[in-house]
């Protein structure tokens, strides 16, 4: 079955995680991805290990799928002229060169534009394509420290913390998803192409949210709440008789069916928790309380309890646990790929699911340069002793 963006063709020329992460969810999609990289070299995921498997990196494989693999030297001319030949039989062309880079190449913006002016240019970047910082090495642990996240992070009277994984280059490759779909189907009216600028700095700062709000709104610097929420109590990790648990207590219902259940009505009926407000104002008093209910049960007698009527709760599980849990089970998050090298990967599927035109996995990511013959056969029309030539060359 065709794909969503069946016929849409995708040069990826990104590196590590924000682009080739924006690139696979393209290809996910049903897009014809194909992954350029520097021969001999790649890119640099490929040797940030240990794990492997048949030689790749579990980093390498989290964000490759479904793409087609080549191999070209972009500073030998012959190389430059495929990539332009190739932008002219595509669709969406995704970097993340630092600022200049694609001009030392020639192949800066105006010319790829002029060699398809339909061609929609993904740019992500650290910080932008202007400013100060423009020429700075932008990288997800360095924006989570700029950006503000890190003093939200972490325990009250810690240190700040980061994200467990780089949530930055994960939401900027789904940024870049964003605006290229517009940019398609503002093509489909306009005829003609566009350029998408996506920084790390502006995704972070963008997905602050409420918290970013906060402080726009009062003035007042966000603190670290632990795994509390600044707006919302009780919504935070309780430790229950045998293990912790998080729980979401959002709106007053909610909270008078929490306190019955949990058989203290007197809390229900406390004019300082009447109200949402009233419950933030009085955090002190209130955390410790629940605190002193929820211990006395297991996890697992709150949990069914909670779920069964409409409170938000759920464990606080290992990645292990998280893998096996019922749900993830049901759903089928994880597959296995065929691969030429490792036999099999799993890798996490897609969680977009279209009734009419399905997700598939359909290619393990592929090893550096495995259809750089066939890709250069298929779109350009190069024979064998011309690929045999331009690899004596250096040019692939």
């Amino acid at each position: 079955m065709a794909g969503a963006l069946d016929g849409v063709r995708v040069l990826d020329l990104s590196r590590v995680l924000a682009g080739p992460y924006a690139a696979m969810t393209l290809g996910d999609l049903g897009a014809d991805v194909i992954k350029v990289e520097q021969p001999g070299e790649g890119d640099e995921t490929r040797q940030l290990g240990p794990p492997f498997t048949g030689g790749e990196s579990a980093y390498y494989l989290a964000a490759n799928r479904n793409k087609r693999g080549i191999t070209l030297n972009l500073k030998h001319p012959s190389g430059r002229d495929i990539l332009l030949d190739l932008v002219r039989r595509s669709d969406v062309l995704i970097e993340n060169f630092k600022r200049g880079t694609l001009e030392r190449m020639d192949l800066d913006g105006a010319t790829l534009q002029a060699a398809n002016p339909r061609l929609i240019h993904a740019s992500i970047s650290g910080f932008g394509p202007f400013g100060p910082y423009a020429d700075y090495p932008g990288y997800d642990f360095v924006i989570q420290g700029m950006a503000g996240i890190m003093s939200i992070t972490g325990e009250a009277q810690g240190e700040p913390m980061k994200v467990g994984v780089a949530i930055v280059d994960i939401t900027a490759g789904l940024f870049a998803v964003s605006g290229i779909l517009a940019a398609l189907v503002s093509r489909a009216t306009t005829g003609r192409g566009q350029r998408v600028d996506v920084s790390l700095l502006e995704s972070a700062l963008s997905w602050l949210a409420n918290v970013g709000s906060n402080f726009l709104v009062s003035g007042q610097p966000p603190k670290r709440y632990g795994n509390a929420h600044p707006n919302i109590v009780p919504y935070q990790v309780f430790q229950a008789q045998d293990r912790p648990l998080a729980l979401a207590v959002v709106n007053q219902r909610q909270f008078r069916r929490f306190c019955e259940l949990a058989g203290a009505p007197e809390l229900a009926a406390d004019p300082r928790y009447g109200s949402a407000s009233g419950r933030l104002t009085n955090r002190e008093t209130l955390v410790p309380a629940v605190a002193a209910l929820i211990v006395q049960r297991t996890a697992a007698e709150w949990l069914a309890m909670l779920n069964d009527n409409g409170i938000p709760a759920g464990p606080i599980n290992t990645v292990p646990q998280a893998f096996e849990d019922p749900q993830v089970t049901a759903l089928g998050v994880v597959h296995h790929l065929s691969h030429p090298t490792a036999g099999s990967v799993p890798v996490v599927g897609s969680p977009l699911r279209l009734s009419g035109t399905p997700v598939e996995l359909r290619a393990h990511p592929p090893l550096l340069g495995e259809q750089t013959d066939a890709v250069l056969a298929e779109l350009l029309g190069f024979d064998r002793p011309t690929v045999t030539a331009l690899r004596e060359a250096g040019a692939i």
